[in-house]
């Protein structure tokens, strides 16, 4: 890259500067110290990261970085707009968040030894999952939350960095099995049956998470992440064909068997027969997107409040709203850039675990984004997960950077150069 790199920080910078000066102006947040403080912590340690990852880790992916500033800064201040009373708690995470993105980058090669224990990862896995299962609590609709006191975690946000890196690890150790069919059922061919008992049990808990937890999000995020990563590792169609069917069938028992599937799928069909009840949220949604327009109703203009828990589940649609069809076709550029230049990463790995790693992370910020963009705009089924780096949460903030510095790691360490 080249040395003017260094302005792609303005981009982040001001628009977290403009944000909060106009929502200083509105009277929506007051000037506190606290603010001051926070958020003069989070523009010195976003440039000092950025002057650290430039002279002491030349060859670096240096879009990356910024353009997940971009989203956090964009996240910051709708939350602000959105919720004020959580406008400084965001902004705490989002220094630990790059706190955290630095300690990736520094202890990324520890960190990708990791791949080495590819059971005690899986292990791991399962037990952050089905941590939420027997000692979740119920927040939003969803069982996927562990609280401790005043301090509310989701193991799902943190399972999924797991889960890349031991699907990483695991079908790079028995690629050569998988891709050699040994047994015939029906029409499709699969190996033997334990070489495939790990990816079962992943899609078995990512069906339980959708039936207990009622967390379709999670489910199809985890599910659609088991799915590609062994599609881009084995190369055969049989386990996409068997992936579906599982997943299909235990939909469709779901269905007639829990009354909360029903319902996230009659909402899904036809939103318009229940707007004022089960529906509402969605139904604000639309409208949001509709009254938007392509300009947008202006920053502070809009009246996104009206979508429950909107800093959440609906912040998409809030900056739809507030900065029209042109803001949210700049996110969905934004999350399109985050993912060409991870795909580009994972294409210059000389290592097969690297490169599944990579590209594991590149559809994890993909898919994510596209399931909670379509369940706001109804194309799927209402879900429950944020959108990375942008939604309110700790959680997410945190586990979205880690994978950011993964990424990083990765780019220094296959030495690439552009």
């Amino acid at each position: 890259m080249k040395e003017h790199s260094g302005y792609l920080l303005l981009a982040p910078l001001g628009i977290l500067l403009l944000g909060v000066g106009v929502l200083l102006l509105q009277r929506i947040v007051p000037l506190s110290d606290s603010l001051l403080l926070w958020g003069g912590a989070v523009i010195v340690s976003t440039i000092l990261v950025y002057v650290a990852l430039s002279r002491r880790h030349a060859g670096t992916d240096r879009t990356l970085f910024p353009a997940a500033m971009l989203l956090a800064s964009l996240g910051v201040v709708m939350i602000g707009r959105l919720k004020p009373a959580l406008f400084l708690t965001q902004m705490r995470w989002l220094l630990l968040g790059v706190l955290v993105y630095l300690a990736v980058v520094f202890c990324g090669r520890r960190i990708l030894r990791l791949l080495s224990y590819p059971y005690i990862l899986g292990i791991f896995c399962l037990l952050l999952l089905c941590s939420a299962l027997f000692f979740g609590t119920e927040i939003g609709g969803s069982r996927n939350w562990i609280v401790f006191g005043s301090f509310a975690v989701q193991p799902s946000e943190f399972g999924k960095i797991v889960i890349i890196m031991f699907l990483a690890a695991y079908l790079t150790e028995h690629r050569e099995v998988l891709i050699l069919p040994r047994h015939k059922v029906l029409w499709l061919k699969l190996p033997v049956l334990r070489f495939i008992a790990p990816l079962l049990c992943i899609w078995g808990v990512a069906v339980l998470m959708f039936v207990v937890q009622r967390d379709l999000g999670s489910a199809l995020l985890f599910f659609g992440i088991a799915v590609l990563m062994t599609y881009m590792a084995t190369g055969r169609k049989s386990y996409v064909a068997l992936a579906f069917a599982v997943f299909f069938g235990a939909a469709v028992i779901s269905y007639f068997m829990f009354s909360h599937v029903r319902v996230r799928f009659h909402i899904w069909l036809d939103p318009w027969a229940d707007p004022s009840g089960s529906a509402y949220q969605v139904v604000q949604s639309l409208f949001a997107f509709g009254s938007g327009g392509v300009w947008g109703a202006g920053f502070a203009h809009g009246h996104p409040t009206l979508i429950p828990e909107v800093h959440t589940d609906f912040i998409f649609a809030a900056i739809a709203e507030e900065l029209g069809l042109l803001g949210a076709i700049g996110v969905m550029l934004v999350f399109a850039l985050f993912f060409y230049r991870s795909i580009r990463i994972a294409l210059a790995c000389r290592e097969g675990q690297n490169m599944l790693l990579a590209a594991g992370i590149a559809v994890v910020f993909f898919l994510q984004a596209f399931i909670i963009i379509a369940g706001v705009t109804k194309f799927l089924p209402l879900t429950g997960i944020t959108l990375p780096f942008v939604s309110y949460g700790g959680s997410s903030m945190i586990s979205s950077f880690i994978l950011l510095g993964i990424l990083t790691v990765l780019s220094k360490k296959e030495n690439r150069h552009d």
